[in-house]
């Protein structure tokens, strides 16, 4: 038989969902080690290496604890860069245990598994990303540095599907991103390009994990 795959792990833990459509919900999070891009302002560096070696039972009994003292009905799975490693078997085994599943990954590296909700965070430089995620995607998340221009909002807007909203979120929740964000946004409305929102991190605001 073979054995099962092994994952890394940076972090499991209880909170309010941050960031995107899912905006406050109560969720817990499984965020794995390892990323393939590690962007300058990332703001989970300490996930890009390391992490605790579990198995996909592993984690799945260790949120059925977290369960029942914080009972969620949301998983996040996280990074790092979720996708750089074999998860298919954790997302069964938490979706058989009735939870629904968020994914939050780059974009870089395509997997078909499925979920409850697909979130596509593609990065700069060139904000890259495979084009087989943008049937899937449910949301679209942009970090609002200083690179990003209105043609890079406008051209992924125009590249995924109306129904997906695209989000621009601020960079650590910086007043001059967020201003950029809401500016950045007022543009996408005015130029008639759909549903783009200034977003926001919840989190932060509330010094949460």
């Amino acid at each position: 038989m073979p054995r099962p795959p092994i994952l890394r792990i940076a972090e499991i833990f209880p909170s309010f969902q941050g960031e995107g459509l899912r905006l406050g919900e109560s969720t817990i999070f499984v965020r794995l080690a390892g990323c393939n891009l590690r962007c300058a302002f990332c703001d989970t560096k300490y996930a890009w290496e390391g992490g605790a070696e579990a198995t996909a039972a592993d984690v799945a009994e260790r949120v059925g604890v977290i369960r029942r003292l914080w009972p969620a009905g949301w998983v996040a799975i996280t990074g790092g860069e979720p996708c750089a490693q074999e998860i298919g078997g954790l997302i069964r085994r938490l979706r058989s245990a009735g939870l629904r599943v968020q994914i939050e990954t780059n974009g870089t590296i395509y997997r078909p598994w499925p979920v409850d909700r697909l979130t596509i965070s593609p990065k700069p430089p060139a904000w890259a990303y495979d084009a087989r995620f943008r049937g899937r995607a449910d949301e679209i998340k942009l970090v609002v540095t200083r690179a990003l221009t209105p043609a890079v909002v406008a051209r992924l807007r125009r590249e995924f599907p109306a129904r997906a909203p695209l989000i621009l979120q601020p960079q650590s929740n910086a007043a001059w991103s967020r201003t950029r964000a809401l500016r950045l946004a007022e543009e996408a409305i005015a130029e008639g390009l759909g549903d783009v929102r200034p977003g926001i991190q919840l989190h932060k605001v509330y010094g949460l994990p």
